[in-house]
């Protein structure tokens, strides 16, 4: 069952890279694709792919007890791969965005869970998005409503990451904000306030919490997940 779902999480993923090279909206075709009562709307929701202890372990175990028998596991095998390129989405964004330059520069990032309502950090995208800022010389601030104290058992004290204690604290002096997990608690931010704490009134946000329209009247850029930038 967890391989299904890993299915289906990769494949809206695909058709969400797939939507922006075309300038199509996503969240326009998962409506349509949702609404055959033989598919549904569960696990069709585009974003920086799946993590956790689970869906990437079964995965992983199918393909091996495939290639144990010499069988080629080629769809579960796609499947792992793009959830892994998936990951790096949102920096690739950023790393546009800048031309490359990150160096220097400090993002604040909401989200460190690989989903809401935990804190585990296992193959949380989360983790790919920080350790490709840091590379890049950049500092994140970041705020988890439940993951801060496994963040810093996993990276411990680090001059180029701070752990915010809200997730408005981690906005102040950020070149940008960049959203890894859909806490509840992240779905209505004050925009106003946010514009005035970001250097850079700009959001890259990796999992489609906002509607682009209502970001533009605030005069904040907004880039997600297979939609055109706003």
């Amino acid at each position: 069952a967890n391989c299904m779902l890993a299915t289906k999480i990769s494949f809206m993923n695909e058709m969400a890279n797939l939507a922006e090279e075309l300038g199509a909206d996503i969240e326009e075709v998962r409506k349509g694709i949702g609404s055959d009562p033989r598919i549904g709307y569960h696990f069709i929701y585009p974003g920086l792919g799946y993590g956790g202890s689970c869906f990437p372990k079964d995965v992983r175990a199918l393909i091996k007890t495939a290639e144990g028998v010499k069988f080629d596991a080629k769809l579960l095998r796609a499947v792992e791969e793009r959830n892994n390129e998936q990951k790096s989405v949102l920096f690739d964004k950023v790393n546009r965005y800048f031309k490359g330059n990150l160096k220097g520069k400090t993002f604040a990032l909401w989200g460190l869970a690989f989903k809401p309502n935990t804190d585990d950090m296992r193959e949380a995208p989360a983790r790919v998005l920080m350790e490709a800022l840091w590379k890049a010389g950049a500092k994140v601030q970041a705020y988890d409503p439940e993951a801060m104290q496994e963040c810093q058992a996993i990276y411990g004290l680090r001059e180029d990451l701070l752990l915010c204690g809200t997730k408005e604290a981690a906005l102040r002096g950020a070149d940008a904000l960049m959203i890894a997990t859909e806490w509840k608690n992240f779905q209505a931010p004050s925009f106003d306030a946010m514009k005035d704490a970001l250097i850079t009134p700009i959001i890259f946000d990796g999992r489609n919490l906002y509607d682009p329209k209502v970001i533009a009247r605030y005069g904040i850029e907004y880039h997600s997940i297979g939609r055109m930038a706003a």
